[in-house]
């Protein structure tokens, strides 16, 4: 599952006044700042079924497919097999159970709560869990974005001799990382995966520059989950591409209390306190990043990204070559990658690089832009130069 922190600047009812926050929050919010959200801010139907998932859960094929392979087997079998719902990734809208079913789309999150919903309805037992694997980052345009994993078990209840008993728990890991069995994980509630669904919501609005409804999203995942430090650096986000770097700092100094080595909290602090003309305390903490992360996410991605626009298209390979080594799941490393192999007439080589980029992107709109570049692409590897 792909959860959102943002980084440098780089469910029923109608939507009504928000709750008045505890006390020990309120000083993180401003609402006056912002206008009222466009549409209502909760989660009340976020693993809700509706009437076609219900119809599925009753067809004759999920049927078979519960007969054929057990309960969870069974279930992952109906809802995933590519002759059933045939299901597409895409990482740009966290949606509802209920909307990832009638889209037939979603990020890992998406999927997670679709999966759960599914399961509750078939009386298993639904276990989430956050994977303990590196942070995965991407950009979109002038805003970072970092995913972590989370992903879910399922168990099913059983007669044994006479009693009761839990069935294995079967893990289902839609996006898995490598070495994913052996990694540690940790339990999480159903109201983390509320607090996630909304903190994914407010980054997924930033985005789309309507930073009202940002706001909103943000502050709910914040009262859902009050130790969500992602929720906190958001908001903060939020109100520094407001307008509002005072608040912003001051958001992100609560955020970097609860997590100290936060490297997103941290350069996002480091920005604000120079915005906010604070130059020796922003360069205190700039050296404080430096000794804990001398090569952070990007750092030879935008070393390579000078050298390509400098012309240095050899330079700008290796250093590709090298973030692309490190973090092999980001297409925008891949893309680069082709593109120098491209200036360097290394074709095969960029061809390569351009299909990994299509196959590690998780945004449905931008696969598509990279079929297009690799058609072309792999044409003009095709035609014969003339004389």
């Amino acid at each position: 599952m792909k959860t959102w922190l943002l980084l440098f600047v780089l469910l029923s009812g109608c939507a009504g006044a928000p709750s008045r926050p505890p006390a020990a929050l309120a000083s993180l919010f401003d609402d006056t700042a912002f206008p009222a959200p466009s549409g209502q801010v909760d989660a009340a139907d976020l693993f809700t079924l509706s009437a076609p998932m219900r119809a599925h859960l009753h067809s004759p094929e999920f049927k078979k497919n519960l007969r054929d392979k057990g309960g969870a087997r069974g279930l992952v079998a109906a809802l995933y097999s590519k002759s059933d719902l045939q299901l597409d990734y895409d990482a740009t809208v966290t949606r509802t159970a209920a909307l990832t079913y009638a889209e037939r789309a979603g990020n890992c999150l998406s999927l997670v709560v679709m999966t759960a919903a599914f399961a509750r309805e078939l009386g298993m037992s639904v276990r989430f869990q956050s994977v303990e694997t590196e942070e995965t980052w991407s950009r979109n345009g002038s805003l970072y974005l970092v995913s972590s994993h989370v992903n879910i078990s399922l168990g099913q209840k059983m007669a044994l001799n006479g009693f009761a008993a839990e069935a294995d728990p079967l893990v289902i890991d839609f996006l898995p990382p490598p070495d994913a069995a052996r990694l540690r994980t940790r339990e999480l509630q159903e109201a983390d995966i509320v607090a996630l669904y909304m903190n994914n919501r407010a980054a997924e609005e930033l985005v789309q520059g309507r930073s009202a409804d940002a706001y909103w999203w943000a502050r709910a995942a914040i009262l859902q989950r009050p130790s969500l430090v992602e929720a906190y650096n958001t908001l903060a986000v939020i109100y520094a591409r407001s307008g509002h770097p005072a608040r912003a700092e001051q958001v992100y100094r609560a955020a970097l209390r609860k997590q100290p080595d936060s490297l997103v909290v941290m350069q996002n602090l480091e920005h604000a306190l120079n915005v906010n003309g604070k130059p020796a305390e922003a360069q205190a903490l700039q050296r404080r990043i430096d000794r804990l992360y001398p090569a952070p996410p990007f750092h030879y991605f935008n070393q390579g990204m000078r050298a390509y626009q400098a012309g240095d298209f050899r330079r700008a390979q290796a250093l590709f070559a090298r973030e692309a080594a490190r973090a092999p799941e980001n297409d925008e490393f891949h893309f680069w990658l082709g593109a120098t192999h491209l200036q360097l007439g290394e074709l095969d080589t960029a061809v390569e690089e351009l299909a990994l980029a299509r196959e590690t992107s998780t945004r449905a709109e931008t696969r598509e832009r990279y079929v297009a570049k690799l058609a072309r692409l792999k044409s003009s590897v095709a035609r014969p130069s003339g004389r």
